[in-house]
């Protein structure tokens, strides 16, 4: 909204200047964009009128002209402008002036005549870019007044950002309210005086679609001179308002509009075939608009059959809160008019300007919604413009009424409001701010029954109350308040570890955290995690973003690419977040980790090698620890089938760990593999207390172990069994070695284990550890072990 701070200030004038003005403004809410001076700077440039023109003696092409700047004695001024003329009116700029790009005017000899000033074109003035000639001001232009004042060119142009609920704002009237509520300051409204009917005649008015249109007026008027001129100072305040001046009635209907914030229309009469209707536009009708906007299919807009119209008898006319069209319009010859005023609801109009690329400021101010109460006193205040700029007789208002919107009453608490603000007002203090935004209210007790205005439609709810009482109270009054609240230790169960000690764990082991969307494409769910049902979305952001993830995986394939797209050759990345499935609806909250490339940054100290499935095993197992996991070799559709391996706690699975499978290793543009883990987090967060245990003051006891097993059977099985039958003074079981090769037959593996003997009240004998470790043994043998000898 683009408006003259001049013309605001006829409306309400407050003692402040036009930067305090912007930011009382801004922190209202109206956020001024920016402030624009109407002119540049110059002085000392008056109103001149021409006496005389003669040829220069020595200068075909200049010509010495004696000029009237309302002094005893005209100025003699040379002048090479060919519209130069004997009474015209121009600016004239005396000795002294400074004219915009420091051009200081002084005396000067042109071919040896004196010249005592300087004839101006608007160009120079610094106020158009292209000017043939000198300005010809109007006839009735009063010699020698300054020049600035007599256009008001001290004037700021304001420019705000309005949001779209401020609808009231693309007024001057409206932002006038907001100025006398902001400053405490009355405002004055522009006097209306209903015109007094001269025709006894009447447009039938028919309305087809009320929900659409509850209100429409319409008037009659006859004998009016559209050929009139428009009053400058109408034609300053259009074009400061970024609206240029077409012809008197169209500059009429739209100064009322940027005035009083409702948007008018004026039908050429003798175009109108019978009466009016307010109807839905047929399919494929057509509609050539005012603004020459054209169909791709030919020469006229083709509508759709929820575009509202304007429409005779015969055709549509305009397009309702849009745009007039063409063949009704205004034209110089025109006599005789229907202006039109309406309320078109805002869904009604919203999105179909946009739709045929024909905005306009009618449909930008219809689809946030006008006042309707200012239907009929806005035609008025047009036909009042009318008669007295282009004269004319007018017909009474004819006016088709509906159901308007409802101006439901809302309960504002005064307790809510210190509750929110988190500061105390007085009643007194609440009604006081009422009146200064116009409300109707009632108080009963401390609540006040408020009733918003017509032209608020963003107030709906006591929220809203509250923050038109903060707007208008001032922000910058609200004192801050330091919190008070009772503060207390809340407990940390030690069957529960938090969860930043997990990230801090994988951190320490040289992980980084990434955060993905929680959406997947409906491709990738369906090859990493072979869910054919998976949870979709019914507005999904775009079609890669389509169906809720059953697995994180995705997101970290997806962060590696972006790394790799940027060279990087080493990525650990982990993420923490919730999956989703089908079946039930269950949302759990897992933790995953993606490793690539080497496994240890690129150093002297150690030769380099690429990740592998056992090093992110240790991973795992550091981030559950104390805990033992076991590994059960698995298939998962992500993973490579001979390098797969479901995690398990107490026989339980809890995750995933595994080697990319070739193929989506391929189909990623990976250089190699990349290993990858998943696990719940509901397990991963579950602890034991710790428990003190005596550390034995007897010296341990280590037995070795070797044994040939066949090649397929899992080390883990030999394992538990062995931990199932040990004797409670052994301590530990490990593997340290494994060994194919000579001396061991083809399909066969040899396995090399530790044994830890200790007891806490005494030094072992032999036969209790011989005996210990035959048990062992013993157990070993019976799975198909053999012990190597």
């Amino acid at each position: 909204m683009k408006f003259s701070e001049n013309w605001l200030r006829t409306w309400v004038n407050p003692d402040m200047p036009s930067a305090d003005l912007a930011h009382a403004l801004t922190m209202a809410g109206l956020e001024v964009e920016s402030l624009e001076p109407a002119a540049p700077q110059f002085n000392n440039v008056v109103v001149g009128k021409v006496l005389e023109v003669k040829t220069h003696p020595d200068a075909d092409r200049l010509n010495v002209c004696q000029v009237d700047i309302g002094e005893a004695q005209p100025l003699s001024i040379v002048c090479g402008a060919s519209n130069v003329a004997v009474g015209v009116k121009v600016p004239c700029a005396q000795i002294g002036a400074v004219l915009p790009g420091d051009l200081v005017i002084k005396q000067t000899s042109v071919r040896n005549v004196e010249s005592y000033g300087m004839l101006c074109s608007a160009k120079e003035l610094g106020l158009a870019t292209m000017s043939e000639g000198l300005w010809l001001l109007p006839a009735d232009a009063p010699v020698g007044s300054n020049l600035r004042d007599y256009l008001e060119l001290d004037d700021t142009l304001f420019t705000l950002k309005l949001t779209p609920n401020r609808s009231d704002c693309f007024s001057v009237a409206g932002i006038a309210r907001e100025v006398a509520a902001i400053t405490g300051i009355a405002y004055a409204a522009p006097s209306v005086t209903p015109s007094i009917p001269t025709l006894h005649e009447s447009i039938k008015l028919k309305i087809a679609e009320p929900s659409a249109c509850p209100l429409y007026c319409a008037r009659i008027v006859r004998g009016v001179n559209a050929a009139a001129v428009t009053p400058l100072w109408m034609a300053r305040r259009l074009e400061r308002s970024g609206i240029r001046s077409i012809n008197a009635v169209v500059d009429i209907t739209n100064y009322v509009m940027i005035e009083l914030g409702q948007p008018l229309h004026a039908f050429d009469l003798s175009k109108i075939a019978g009466g009016i209707t307010v109807r839905y536009a047929r399919a494929d009708e057509q509609l050539e608009l005012l603004n020459g906007q054209n169909a791709p299919q030919g020469d006229n807009v083709i509508m759709q059959d929820d575009m509202l119209v304007i429409a005779d008898e015969k055709n549509a006319l305009a397009l309702a809160g849009i745009m007039g069209g063409a063949a009704s319009g205004v034209q110089v010859s025109t006599q005789d008019v229907l202006l039109e005023s309406a309320f078109f609801t805002p869904d009604a109009i919203a999105g179909k300007a946009r739709r045929i690329n024909a905005s306009s400021d009618s449909s930008q101010r219809f689809e946030r919604g006008v006042d309707f109460a200012m239907t009929r006193p806005a035609l008025e205040r047009a036909t009042q413009l009318l008669l007295e700029i282009c004269g004319g007789q007018t017909s009474e208002i004819t006016q088709v009424l509906g159901q308007l919107p409802a101006r439901e009453i809302i309960i504002l608490r005064a307790s809510r409001i210190k509750r929110v603000l988190g500061m105390s007002l007085t009643k007194i203090e609440i009604a006081n701010l009422l009146k200064r935004l116009s409300f109707n209210f009632k108080q009963q007790g401390d609540d006040f029954h408020v009733t918003p205005p017509s032209y608020r439609f963003d107030i709906s709810i006591e929220a809203d109350l509250i923050e038109e009482i903060a707007r208008i109270y001032g922000y910058d009054n609200i004192l801050p308040a330091s919190p008070l609240a009772t503060m207390t230790m809340l407990p940390q169960p030690e069957s529960r570890r938090p969860v930043a000690h997990c990230r801090q764990i994988m951190v320490a082991r040289d992980y980084q955290e990434t955060i993905s969307y929680a959406f997947l494409d409906l491709q990738t769910e369906q090859d990493i995690c072979a869910n054919d049902a998976p949870i979709t979305l019914k507005n999904p952001i775009s079609n890669q973003l389509a169906v809720m993830r059953s697995s994180l995986l995705g997101g970290l394939l997806g962060a590696l690419r972006v790394n790799l797209a940027r060279k990087q050759v080493r990525v650990r990345l982990f993420e923490l977040g919730a999956c989703f499935e089908n079946a039930g609806r269950v949302q759990h909250e897992r933790l995953a980790g993606l490793c690539y490339g080497a496994a240890l940054p690129e150093q002297w100290g150690a030769e380099s090698r690429n990740i592998d499935f056992y090093d992110v095993k240790a991973d795992v197992e550091a981030l559950f620890a104390p805990k033992l996991l076991t590994f059960v070799a698995l298939p998962h559709p992500a993973s490579h089938p001979g390098r797969s391996a479901q995690i398990q706690l107490h026989g339980l699975p809890i995750g995933w760990l595994g080697e990319l499978h070739p193929k989506w290793v391929q189909q990623y543009d990976m250089v190699q593999t990349a290993v990858w883990f998943e696990v719940d987090m509901s397990v991963l967060v579950q602890t034991s207390p710790p428990q003190a245990k005596e550390i034995s003051k007897f010296p341990p006891v280590r037995r070795d172990l070797a044994f040939v097993i066949d090649d397929k059977l899992p080390v883990q099985v030999l394992l538990d069994a062995m931990n199932n039958e040990k004797a409670y003074f052994v301590i530990e079981i490990a593997l340290f070695d494994v060994y194919r090769g000579k001396g061991v037959e083809e399909g066969k593996k040899s396995l090399a284990f530790r044994v830890l003997l200790q007891d806490t009240e005494k030094t072992l004998t032999d036969f209790e550890i011989e005996a210990s470790i035959t048990r062992l043994t013993d157990v070993s043998q019976r799975l198909g072990a053999q012990l190597r000898t």
